[in-house]
């Protein structure tokens, strides 16, 4: 991933909903600082999604900037009344509705995939298989949210292309008070491998409804920078948000600031 504008190193990545399927948000995005764009295939159809590919698609060529698009697949994910959760005795983490999912990607030319709640290596290299059966050349995120993927953390990284801190669900299965040192970890070990790695989740889920991110968000996003983050995603922020665009334009601010600090040119304002 390394597709970002120039006065940037971390990029943003920007989960596409009901919100920010148009053309207007989008350029503002684009123009904002957007470096990704997410699909999230839990959610919404096919026609929706190829309607979504076909806008970015048209908007990249326009802006002359290349934006890759990342389908998340669902995984063995079990919808309930209030949340989700998982199949926890799934022998697999990608399923017959994945596999179908990547071959439309292969045939879409989607630069990369998410498998959602990897538990082993073995789970990449079932998605890698199915990327080769169907001809495609799509690199693989290995989304780190369950418990045993942090037990088998050294091979999940060596399998995958690049790594995702699901933070959300992985909330739901590691105590919350050790979720900043598990990220912390994971970034360090995806870093040392060589790997790309997006922290995602609830970053600045504030301005879903708030024109403005609360002070602990924006310590989140730079925290996440300064721990060696490459990618930063919105999620509903994006998608169902009320400020898609003021949400990419803050997070730019944010990254740009961290990254100031991280060489050593920052100019804090006098007391």
């Amino acid at each position: 991933m390394n597709t970002n504008p120039e006065n940037m190193k971390a990029q943003i990545v920007a989960t596409l909903g009901p919100v920010s399927s148009n053309e207007k948000v989008m350029k503002q995005m684009i123009s904002n600082g957007l470096c990704a764009a997410r699909l999230n295939f839990s959610w919404s159809n096919i026609e929706t999604h190829t309607r979504q590919i076909e806008l970015v698609r048209r908007l990249e060529r326009e802006s002359g900037r290349r934006i890759p698009i990342i389908i998340d697949l669902p995984g063995p994910r079990i919808q309930e009344k209030e949340g989700h959760t998982y199949n926890h005795h799934i022998v697999t983490a990608v399923t017959k509705r994945d596999l179908d999912f990547i071959q439309f990607a292969a045939e879409q030319g989607i630069e990369y995939v998410a498998v959602s709640f990897v538990g082993r290596a073995e789970d990449i290299d079932l998605c890698r298989k199915a990327i080769e059966k169907n001809r495609g050349s799509q690199r693989i995120i290995a989304k780190i949210e369950r418990k045993v993927a942090l037990e088998f953390l050294d091979e999940i990284i060596s399998a995958a292309d690049a790594v995702m801190v699901a933070r959300g669900d992985l909330g739901s299965e590691v105590p919350l008070e050790q979720i900043p040192f598990v990220q912390a970890k994971i970034v360090k070990k995806a870093k040392a491998a060589g790997k790309p790695v997006i922290v995602a989740t609830q970053m600045m889920l504030s301005m879903v409804t708030s024109p403005t991110p609360t002070r602990a968000e924006v310590t989140d996003v730079e925290s996440a920078i300064l721990e060696g983050a490459d990618a930063v995603m919105l999620s509903e922020e994006t998608a169902e948000g009320k400020y898609p665009v003021e949400a990419v334009a803050m997070m730019e601010k944010i990254i740009v600031e961290a990254e100031k600090h991280v060489a050593g040119k920052e100019k804090l304002n006098p007391l």
